[in-house]
């Protein structure tokens, strides 16, 4: 029906003037600066929020995997933001958090003599991204933590004993390994995260104007603000496309990289 749709004009404020259009839909969002904006800041959500949980979720599994008093419950704190539902957690960060008044960062800011900051307003898409990833780094934890325990300690004490350094054994052994654990999450990730939508739609509503719209946001602005149906449609089969290409191209990545 979606793809029945994106060929009609079908707009619900109008429904009698529904018609055939052909390839309309789909010309008008190529050819509307809407469409780039929505996909590179799509982009730019994949890209800064796999960054950050690969990097964040590295070095935290590194002090995890140590043994110390309260280390399990530590790994449970460290996993437990990726189960919080993104409408809640767009929520804690709105008001808590990144409230320009109240929150907790501004409140830091003042305590050293630094204006709040709009941080929604100024940095909108920056802000989503942090929210983004502070979810996503717990599922990076727990399949990189997994992965780390899995690894012989005696192939490290072995390299440690013939006077190789922490970097030297970070860099040649514990990296290599994770790299499959590492490529399934960046697979992982980047399927779910160009679906986001919660909490842009509970944050920033998009704005300011297009600055943090992506394509799941532009769909839902043409479908359930302007009651465009058709032109939505054309956007969720252009976004449906767009997901099983990447889709594809990762997953033989991941595949290769499981067969060497």
């Amino acid at each position: 029906m979606t793809f029945w749709f994106s060929f009609q004009h079908y707009n619900l404020v109008n429904t009698a003037g529904r018609e055939f259009i052909g390839l309309d839909n789909y010309i008008y969002f190529f050819s509307s600066s809407s469409l780039a904006i929505a996909a590179f800041n799509s982009v730019l959500i994949v890209v800064g929020v796999v960054v950050l949980t690969i990097g964040i979720g590295i070095g935290l599994v590194l002090l995890l995997d140590l043994e110390f008093p309260g280390s399990s419950f530590a790994r449970v704190l460290a996993i437990s933001p990726f189960f919080i539902m993104p409408t809640v957690a767009a929520l804690i960060w709105k008001n808590l958090l990144l409230d320009p008044v109240n929150g907790l960062f501004t409140t830091i800011l003042r305590a050293v003599g630094l204006p709040g900051v709009d941080w929604f307003g100024v940095f909108p898409l920056m802000s989503i991204i942090t929210i983004i990833a502070w979810q996503w780094v717990g599922f990076s934890v727990l399949i990189l933590l997994t992965a780390l325990q899995s690894l012989d300690r005696e192939l490290k004490e072995a390299a440690a004993m013939d006077g190789a350094g922490s970097f030297a054994i970070f860099r040649f052994i514990i990296l290599p390994h994770l790299a499959r654990p590492i490529g399934i999450v960046v697979m992982i990730e980047t399927i779910f995260l160009l679906s986001v939508f919660a909490e842009i739609f509970v944050t920033t509503s998009g704005g300011p104007g297009l600055a943090s719209t992506n394509l799941s946001f532009l769909i839902y602005v043409q479908a359930l603000l302007r009651f465009d149906v058709g032109l939505a449609s054309a956007g969720g089969v252009i976004s449906i496309i767009l997901a099983n290409v990447v889709a594809y191209f990762l997953a033989k990545a991941v595949s290769r990289s499981l067969e060497i």
